[in-house]
């Protein structure tokens, strides 16, 4: 009997975009402004505000593998933030920070050399007094604007977030607005 293959779409989420194909308020642009495939729906979210890779699929088993928080998939950003973050403020994000809905996991943190990406419209606010640094940081949980929430605990508010990888998933060479489809089996092979 030959397993029936499912579709994932990795798609690169611009800025300002709903992740949802429909009910946006008027001028709002959503995931049906870029993608003409039926049945799929998003993996996940990623906020308005934010940008990059974005999981679709036709597939529940998987939607459900990828969104379950038992699972702990990890999801990786990479995070311009106000200041220049000192390694306690990096440690902090590492053993797990106290939000107003309780205490996060534990997350991969560290600085990072300004990464090549995409220009942004609008571009990013700078302050001429005010530095700004880049952080690689991946988390294993889901919450609503978790990551914002957990740079501005630490006292390094979020200018731009991009997500780069979910699971095994990378965003790798798609630009803004740019999407590719996979086929997935679903003969049982995935856990």
């Amino acid at each position: 009997m030959k397993s029936r293959e499912h579709k994932l779409i990795l798609f690169n989420k611009p800025f300002r975009v709903l992740c949802q194909f429909s009910g946006g308020r008027p001028g709002r642009v959503t995931l049906a402004d870029f993608i003409d495939v039926s049945g799929v729906y998003p993996a996940g979210r990623l906020d308005y505000d934010s940008e990059g890779l974005l999981l679709l699929t036709d597939w529940g088993a998987l939607q459900h593998l990828i969104t379950d928080p038992r699972r702990k998939t990890p999801k990786t950003y990479l995070v311009q933030v106000e200041g220049e973050p000192e390694r306690a403020a990096l440690d902090r994000l590492r053993r797990g920070v106290r939000l107003q809905d309780g205490m996060t996991g534990p997350a991969h943190a560290r600085r990072i050399e300004s990464p090549v990406v995409w220009s942004r419209e609008p571009p990013v606010r700078f302050r001429k007094n005010i530095p700004t640094a880049w952080i690689e940081l991946t988390i294993t949980e889901g919450r609503n604007r978790q990551v914002r929430r957990m740079t501005a605990a630490v006292g390094y508010p979020a200018l731009r977030l991009i997500r780069v990888r979910v699971g095994e998933w990378e965003l790798g060479s798609l630009v803004p607005g740019e999407w590719r489809e996979m086929r997935i089996p679903d003969a049982g092979e995935r856990k």
